[in-house]
Parts: structure tokens; sequence; C-alpha cells
């Protein structure tokens, strides 16, 4: 079985956030002088790629779509245990958003015939949820999303879907399919420093955004406004009798703050 697993190199979760006021980057992510992680249902999806191999044998290969320190997810994967990698590089890439990022991946694969492709459900940085559906669309294969487990079948997979509610489904899909993991479908592993060291000598792969013909420009959509909520503070006293407190107090959460 030959997986693809895309990951996503997002800013650390203790990050601050940032956003710039004024000049050409006005409402904008200042992510400069931020620590970068991988994205933690992309760690989950790589994770499920790496123990379906150990269970029924294949390939594992994973791909990042930005700039050049996003290549440190691709070194993690590699030491985790992927065979090789695939670096889709450009600088702006950052600013793609989930329909641009879906065709950078689907140009930088084309023809490499991949059975599964799992992404992580979301991404921790704008959570669209979109990417994995978008490529599946893309590519003009199934998809499902939201997995808890996965079982290869007989021209296919079985997967555990997660609904809402504490309810599951259990749906089979033909391959090649996309499928989008959630986290905490597995247990994640640590790279041992063996498998520190074989990364070295595993193919890492670039290719250039703009060789694949991505830019911002093919975004579907965009940010409008970027900006961090103010806190406020207001307390209120409501006097009078107990029945017309009560009173005011219903109708205060009724319709202002729309609880009941």
């Amino acid at each position: 079985m030959k997986i693809l697993v895309c990951l996503k190199q997002v800013p650390a979760k203790d990050a601050p956030v940032k956003v710039a006021s004024d000049g050409a980057n006005a409402g904008k992510w200042i992510r400069d002088d931020v620590g970068y992680e991988t994205n933690e249902p992309d760690a989950y999806a790589l994770e499920e790629a790496l123990r379906q191999k150990e269970a029924h044998g294949g390939e594992v290969v994973a791909l990042t779509v930005g700039p050049a320190r996003a290549a440190q997810v691709l070194r993690e994967a590699l030491a985790k245990g992927a065979d090789r990698a695939v670096h889709v590089l450009g600088d702006d890439l950052a600013a793609l958003d989930s329909y641009a990022a879906a065709e950078a991946i689907s140009r930088a694969i084309a023809g490499q015939g991949f059975d599964l492709i799992f992404t992580g459900l979301q991404s921790a940085d704008f959570g669209f949820g979109q990417t994995g559906v978008v490529l599946a669309e893309l590519l003009g294969i199934p998809h499902s999303t939201i997995i808890m487990q996965v079982e290869p079948i007989a021209g296919g997979v079985r997967v555990k879907r997660e609904l809402e509610g504490g309810f599951f489904q259990f749906q089979e899909l033909p391959t090649p399919a996309v499928l989008t993991i959630q986290s905490g479908i597995n247990k994640l592993r640590y790279a041992t420093l063996m498998g520190i060291k074989q990364a070295k000598s595993k193919p890492l792969a670039q290719v250039t955004a703009a060789d694949l013909g991505v830019t911002p420009a093919l975004n579907r959509q965009a940010i409008q406004r970027l900006y961090v909520p103010v806190k406020t503070k207001k307390t209120e006293m409501l006097t009078g009798a107990a029945a017309q407190v009560a009173g005011q107090l219903a109708a205060r959460l009724k319709n202002d703050l729309r609880v009941i």
C-alpha cells in the first residue's frame, strides 16, 4: 500500500498572536520570531500511515507545502519512519488558501499513484478543514472525513468516522481515496536515535511552487480582516423586587446573550 501523508508546519501552540497594524502587511499575522511545529492532526495522520505500513507493508511518503523552514516537519516524518519526502517550496505559501494548497499537492503528486492520501482533519492556524476534501475533488477520487479507524479490505478500505453526540459511522470506500484523520486516533511515537540517523540518507525531493504554477493568485477566498479581540469587562447590577430582577435577568439571557 502506497500512502501519502500531507503535513503542515504551523506556529507553536504557545506562540503569541501578533497582527501588523500598519504598512503593507496591515491586518496580517506577524509570523517572525515564533516557534513552529508539525500541525497536531497531521502528526496523527502520519502515525496512522506508519501503522498501516507496519501492519500491511508498502511505502509512506510525507509531503509539505511551505517555505524552507517547513522542511523540519519532513525531517521529523522521515525520522519516525516515512520512506521519502516531497517539499513544495515557496516563500509566500503561508498565504495559500485551502484550494490553492490542494492544487499544489495535486500537481506535485501527479502520476505517482497513491492508494491512500492522509491529511489531518484541520490545521491549527486557520482551521478550515477543507484541504483534504478539495484535494479529493481535484484528483477525482472518493474521500471520508473525521476518521478514527482505518481497515484495509479487498479493493478498498473500511473506515470509522466520528459523528456528533458520541456516535460513529462505518463506511467502505474504494481506493485510491483521501482520508482526513482525527486527532486521538492513535498514540504518537517519538523519533528514535536510529531513526534520526537513518533519516539523513532518505530521499527528500524539492519542487518549487512556481514550477507547479501555484501562487496565492489561485486562492478562492480571502481574509478581509484579522485582529485580536479587545477584552472588555462590564458589570451591571439589577435592582428591584425579586420577581422584577428575575424577569430582567431572563430577558437579558434570552434577548442579549441568546442562551435561552
